[in-house]
């Protein structure tokens, strides 16, 4: 794929973890394992997909 190849955005899956204060974590993840590794549920920490497009929570 080159740089110039369309992407479709609304395939743009991020994820994140929200701390239990309801604030996003301020790092990014590779992947939902990495991001469910690196949270603490014990604690409130939720593991959240966005859709980039929307800005939305799936």
């Amino acid at each position: 794929m080159s740089d110039t190849d369309w992407v479709d955005p609304r395939t743009q899956i991020q994820t994140v973890v929200m701390l239990a204060n309801g604030r996003l974590a301020g790092r990014s993840f590779a992947s939902r394992a990495e991001a469910e590794a690196w949270a603490r549920p014990e604690e409130g920490d939720q593991v959240l997909e966005r859709n980039l497009v929307c800005d939305c929570d799936m």
